[in-house]
C-alpha cells in the first residue's frame, strides 16, 4: 500500500475504534454508567464506520470502465450516506437506555478508574481524527472527513461526559445526572447523523459545487476571453474527489479550429491548477449564434434550428 493511499488513514480508524471500543466498554462494566454505555456504543458505531470507509475508499479509487465511465466515486457518499444512518440509530438506542436508566436511577461505582479510561479513549480518538482531516484535505476525500468529525464528534461527548460524571464522585446523591448527560449526548450524536446524511444525499443527487468553486471556474474562464468571447451554460458536480465542469464558450465565427482548442487548453489548465481532480469538457459555439430570431434565442446549431422555426 502506498504511503500516501488514503486506504492507510481509513485502516488507522479502525485501528483507533477497536482500541477505543476495549477502554470504554472496560470503562462501563466498572461503573455500570448509561453515559458511558452511551459512549461505548458509539464506538461500535465509529468500528462499522471505518471498515464501510475502507471499503468505500478501496472501491473509489478503481479506474474508470467501461460500465462505470465516469469512473467509482460517488462509492463514497455512500459509506458516509450509511455512517450517518447508523449514528442516528446509535443515538435512538443511547436515548432509549438513558430514558430507562432516568426513570429508575442507580448508583455508579469505580467512577475514578471508569473515567481515567473514557479519558484514555478520548485522547486515542483526537489524535487519529487530526490526522484524519489533514487527510481528507489532501486527498478530497468525503469519506475520510466523515469519519474524522465522527471521531471528533466523539471525542467532545466523552470529554462532557467525564467531566459530568465527575460530578457525581464529590455529589453522589447526582445519580440522576448520568442519564441526563446520556440525552444530550444522543442529540448531539443526531445531529452529527443528520448532517452526513444530508451531504451524502447531495453527492448522489449531483449537487452543484460550493460557490466559491464556481466562482473560481468563472473567474479562470473570464481571464482567457475578452468582450468578443463569453460563456454560459455552466454546470458542475462532483463524485468523490473528482469534480466535472462542462459549459458552453462562445467564440468569432472566424477563430480557427487550432486557435479554439488551445484557448480551451488554457481554460481547462487554469481550472485544474486551482480545483484539484477536475475533468473540463468545453462546447464551443461561434458568437454569432447567440443571436434573436423573432425573440427566440438560438445558440450552437443555429442555421438547423432557424429552419426548424421559419417551418
Amino acid at each position: 500500500m502506498a504511503a500516501d493511499s488514503p486506504k492507510r488513514y481509513a485502516i488507522y480508524s479502525i485501528g483507533a475504534s477497536i482500541l477505543t471500543l476495549a477502554l470504554k466498554f472496560g470503562a462501563w462494566a466498572m461503573t455500570d454508567s448509561v453515559g458511558l454505555l452511551s459512549d461505548a456504543t458509539e464506538s461500535v458505531v465509529n468500528l462499522t464506520a471505518g471498515v464501510l470507509a475502507l471499503t468505500a475508499i478501496t472501491i473509489a479509487m478503481r479506474p474508470a470502465d467501461e460500465a462505470h465511465t465516469y469512473g467509482h466515486g460517488k462509492a463514497e457518499y455512500f459509506s458516509s450516506g450509511i455512517e450517518g444512518a447508523l449514528i442516528i440509530v446509535a443515538a435512538f438506542g443511547i436515548g432509549y437506555a438513558a430514558i430507562s436508566r432516568f426513570l429508575s436511577p442507580q448508583t455508579l461505582t469505580n467512577l475514578g478508574p471508569g473515567l481515567i479510561l473514557a479519558l484514555l479513549s478520548s485522547v486515542v480518538n483526537y489524535a487519529v481524527a487530526r490526522v484524519m482531516l489533514k487527510a481528507a484535505k489532501r486527498f478530497d476525500s468525503i469519506t475520510l472527513e466523515a469519519d474524522a468529525k465522527h471521531l471528533l464528534t466523539d471525542v467532545w461527548t466523552s470529554i462532557g461526559l467525564v467531566a459530568g460524571l465527575a460530578v457525581i464522585i464529590v455529589m453522589p446523591d447526582w445519580k440522576i445526572l448520568d442519564p441526563i448527560i446520556a440525552i444530550i449526548m444522543a442529540v448531539n450524536i443526531v445531529f452529527t447523523g443528520v448532517s452526513l446524511l444530508k451531504r451524502s444525499i447531495g453527492g448522489l443527487m449531483d449537487d452543484a459545487l460550493p460557490k466559491k468553486e464556481l466562482e473560481i471556474i468563472a473567474n479562470a474562464i473570464r481571464s482567457y476571453t475578452e468582450s468578443d468571447t463569453s460563456f454560459h451554460g455552466l454546470r458542475t458536480r462532483k463524485s468523490g474527489q473528482k469534480r466535472f465542469i462542462d459549459f458552453h464558450l462562445l467564440v468569432p465565427g472566424d477563430m480557427s479550429v487550432k486557435d479554439s482548442h488551445d484557448l480551451c487548453g488554457f481554460i481547462e489548465g487554469l481550472i485544474q491548477s486551482q480545483l484539484a481532480h477536475a475533468e473540463v469538457t468545453i462546447h464551443v459555439e461561434p458568437l454569432e449564434c447567440q443571436t434573436s430570431y423573432d425573440g427566440w434565442k438560438v445558440g450552437g446549431t443555429c442555421a438547423a434550428k432557424l429552419d426548424t422555426k421559419k417551418d
